[in-house]
């Protein structure tokens, strides 16, 4: 079905529901819907529009259009809209683009977002999240997984579960608060004026004049008159640097292993959440021989609980990090991978669990 609206040139839209994934494209025209007329209710009054959709839908609106969407059960594609959006929820990912403030209450996968021209707010994002060049404010209350931050023109306060990379380039009296589970790689401009405040297991400083202190896990550095604040704490490593190239080898960092800060694409695939959670374990597993030491003194508490796979007995710590007892001196056999694999799409345990189970299945503990 396509079906044309008029509701002048800036409409008011109301998703209600959408059972699959939706598209949205900014335009110069009137309101374009396509989708099954048959999976569809349309409700249009003036400048006001609601609709519910049970699978997919495709729609172009004025430029100028605000968007309120309760839920959302696939993916979401947004670009061209310079009106308000706001989320509710969404189950799988979203990608916004060239577009005005973005509102999220919870998004369940990956979040991208490139060229807006005002305030990112995010509540709940259950996965990863990619910001690049936004003209406004960022506040993300809770990041499940990683955060990579770039080009960022307003004040910045995120709380993120695992690394976070940050390209910062600090206004004038500018305010900047990142706190991480895991890692952060903080890049900055040459000869800025910022007060650094920082905390952190290990502290690396790469930085004209700025001596490091290999025992410190909490450090004050103040560059040129100090006037911009930036607060950096970590559950891992925290470093800063002025090269402009120090996020080249992230994926030696953390999980941003091939990303390379283009991003350009981050979302667009549509993939459904066993496949990518099940690829993410995968990819951790790779990385588990160059950041097992760090984690493992980091996740030292226990829970009550076993997982049996294969020949082995796992007991899970409170946060849901499993200890395993030690390994067998034979080589790991495939059978007990492909267990691990079948209880995260089974949903038996979480992509976390099979993280560690899958790294310790490699050695590295």
């Amino acid at each position: 079905m396509s079906r044309t609206i008029s509701a002048g040139k800036s409409p008011i839209i109301k998703v209600i529901a959408v059972g699959g994934d939706i598209s949205v494209v900014g335009w110069d025209g009137d309101i374009l819907i396509k989708g099954d007329e048959d999976d569809m209710s349309l409700e249009h009054n003036g400048d006001k529009v609601s609709l519910t959709c049970g699978g997919d839908i495709a729609l172009r609106v004025p430029k100028n259009s605000s968007f309120e969407f309760k839920s959302i059960g696939g993916d979401a594609s947004i670009r061209g809209i310079v009106g308000g959006i706001t989320v509710k929820e969404i189950s799988g990912d979203l990608f916004v683009r060239d577009a005005g403030s973005v509102t999220i209450d919870t998004i369940s996968a990956d979040l991208s977002i490139k060229g807006l021209k005002g305030n990112v707010y995010v509540k709940n994002a259950l996965s990863d999240v990619s910001i690049r060049d936004v003209d406004g404010n960022i506040s993300l209350e809770t990041v499940a997984d990683d955060l990579a931050l770039k080009g960022v023109r307003g004040n910045v306060k995120v709380n993120v579960g695992e690394d976070v990379i940050v390209y910062l380039d600090p206004n004038a009296n500018g305010n900047y608060s990142v706190v991480a589970g895991d890692d952060i790689l903080l890049v900055l401009p040459k000869n800025i004026n910022a007060t650094l405040s920082i905390q952190g297991d290990e502290i690396a400083i790469d930085l004209p004049g700025v001596e490091n202190d290999e025992d410190s896990t909490s450090r004050s550095i103040v560059l040129g008159n100090g006037s911009a604040k930036i607060s950096l704490s970590a559950g891992g490593e925290v470093r800063v640097s002025d090269k402009t190239d120090a996020g080249d080898n992230a994926d030696e960092f953390g999980n941003f292993a091939g990303l390379n800060f283009d991003w350009s694409g981050f979302g667009e695939h549509i993939s459904r959440q066993v496949e990518r959670v099940t690829e993410r374990a995968a990819r951790r597993a790779e990385e588990a021989g160059r950041r097992a030491e760090r984690h493992a003194e980091r996740h030292a508490r226990k829970w009550k609980g076993k997982v049996n796979v294969g020949r082995w007995n796992w007991d899970i710590g409170p946060t849901g990090v499993i200890t395993p007892p030690t390994p067998p001196s034979e080589p790991v056999a495939e059978e007990e991978r492909m267990a691990i694999l079948k209880m995260l799409q089974e949903k038996k345990i979480t992509a976390a669990q099979a993280d560690d189970l899958l790294k310790a299945l490699d050695g590295g503990g």
